[in-house]
Order: C-alpha cells, then structure tokens, then sequence
C-alpha cells in the first residue's frame, strides 16, 4: 500500500540528536521502530541513500545541535522540541516515467532544506524506497529547533522571533500549507507526478490510521499462513480498519439514499447513528462513545458531499 501522504511533519522530543542519523543511516523495524539486527546482533546498514548536513561546520550533526543549544540555553528541558523531521516522499512512478534519481531527489531536498530552513542545523537524507517496498523515493529533512543565524522573514513566518538567532522554529498550520505549496511548485518545475495537497482528499488516511492497517495487513497475513499450513480455510485476505469500514457502510447507505432522512435511516439500521452540529456531520458505531467526525473520515463524508450524492 502506498503511503498517504506526499509531505509531513514530525515534531520530536528527544535529546539524542544522534537517534535521528541512526534511523536514517541504518535499517529500522517499520512497526516497532526498533534498529534491524543481522543473524550477529549487529545493526543493519541502510543501502542506496545519501546524506549531507548543512549549518554543521563539519561537526558531526549530533553533536553541533548540542553545542549550539548549549551556546543559547535552549532545549534544555524534557518538555522541549528538540528537532523537527520533514519527509518529502515522491510519487512510485517518477523514478520510471520522469527520470527521478537518488541523487536528483537529494539535490531537490538540499535545495528546499535550505531556502525554507535557513540558519537551522539540518540533516538532508534520501532513501530509494519507502518502508513497504512501494518505489517511493523520500528525502527526509531533519533541523535543530533552534536558529543559529539571522535569517530574513519568509512568508511563512508570523513572529518577528521567526528570522532571529537564538530563537526556534514554530511550524504552524499556516507554515504546513505553505510548505505544501511549495512542494506542488517544485513537483511541478520538475516535471514530476503530484497531487492536490491543499484541497483535502475523499478518504483522509491519518498516520495512525496507516500504521493500524499496515499492522493488523501483517497480523493477518500470518495468521492466514500459519491456517494454510494447517490445511484450514483462510480468513479475509484483506484487513480493513474500523474507519475503512465505516467508510464503506456509509457509501453503502448513499449509494441508494433518496433523502438526507433515508439516509439517517439506512445507517441506523447498521448501527451507525448520524450527528449534526453547526453543519458539520459526524458518525457514531456501536462500539464507540464518541463519534468520528467526517473531517477524520474524507471530504466524501461532509455534509456538503453527501447531500450532493443524494441529489
């Protein structure tokens, strides 16, 4: 399955800067996390990536953020985010159809690290795949939170302590929707695949939400071998989340809707009660107590979307 997103942002906490190079430099468990061990307990190196630092002065990564928040005493509590980790990841298809190499990627992502993150430590790593295989090309970009330069003020920016040295980087949701922007031009200077980023998708798949399926995909697909073995009929080849499920039954109930009451009333006979406040809808299942709003499901759900569908 393809990953969901095509940009994200991860904030993180922990004070071992050197944690973010070992996962970008060795293999890692995709469900746990946890380094890949070889057959000698040995951590298992990453193949076909490259990685640069920029704003070290060719201090290793690690140790350069240390130093730098020794320097302005920042980062010094638990409560602190320490670093923020920025993945750009590439449609499957680029590598074949428009070219895309490692090395091009890596060049694009030096080049975005540094017109978007100036005066930020940072880490600018590319893998030839993604976790599951599918052809991504990503490019991890990782910074120091904290700025140890003046920079000048960018469009994103909204405080004045944005561009000053000593100060940290705040990445807001009007920053995301500019770094999405920017993405989309850069695809689309390149010649590359992109999609809309900024107008929603039909089906919102959330992080935790890949991550459900990706694990309960592989729990099934073992349990599904080890019945094979045994001479025993297999279960659903396909494991779906409760979302997707949820998805399902409601597309089911409009496919046939006459009415926004019809269709109130189809899924109530599923089970699944519909909620209305200040026109927005929500879906409660039986076996919740609070209901999944349509934002968390996809703009099909809305209210604007399934009263289009039932006219």
């Amino acid at each position: 399955m393809k990953p969901p997103t095509t940009f994200k942002h991860i904030s993180f906490k922990n004070a071992d800067y050197g944690a973010a190079e070992q996962y970008l430099t060795f293999e890692h468990d995709e469900f746990t996390m946890k380094p890949t061990l070889d057959k000698n307990g040995q951590i298992v190196p990453r193949t076909g990536y490259l990685i640069s630092s920029l704003n070290c002065d060719g201090e290793d990564f690690a140790i350069a953020c240390m130093r730098s928040n020794l320097k302005y005493g920042k980062n010094q509590r638990k409560e602190d985010v320490k670093s923020h980790h920025y993945i750009i990841s590439f449609d499957p298809r680029d590598a074949q159809d428009n070219g895309l190499t490692v090395d091009r990627a890596q060049e694009l992502g030096e080049q975005f690290c540094k017109e978007h993150f100036p005066g930020h430590q940072a880490l600018v790593c590319t893998h030839p795949d993604g976790h599951n295989h599918s052809g991504n090309i990503y490019v991890h970009i990782v910074i120091n939170s904290l700025r140890i330069a003046e920079v000048p003020l960018l469009p994103y920016m909204e405080r004045p302590a944005d561009t000053r040295e000593g100060c940290k980087h705040c990445c807001t949701d009007a920053a995301m929707e500019y770094f999405k922007a920017e993405v989309m031009e850069m695809c689309h200077r390149e010649n590359l695949y992109q999609i809309d980023l900024l107008n929603g998708s039909k089906n919102r798949i959330t992080e935790r939400e890949y991550w459900a399926k990706r694990k309960g995909q592989s729990a099934l697909d073992k349990e599904n071998a080890s019945l094979a073995a045994a001479g025993e009929p297999p279960k659903p080849t396909k494991f779906e989340t409760d979302k997707e499920k949820l998805r399902r039954t409601i597309r089911t109930a409009l496919s046939s809707a006459i009415s926004f009451e019809d269709f109130s009333g189809k899924l109530l006979q599923q089970g699944v009660t519909v909620k209305e406040s200040r026109g927005r809808l929500s879906y409660l299942t039986p076996d919740r107590t609070k209901p999944i709003t349509a934002r968390k499901l996809g703009d099909d759900f809305d209210r604007a979307a399934v009263l289009e569908a039932i006219q």
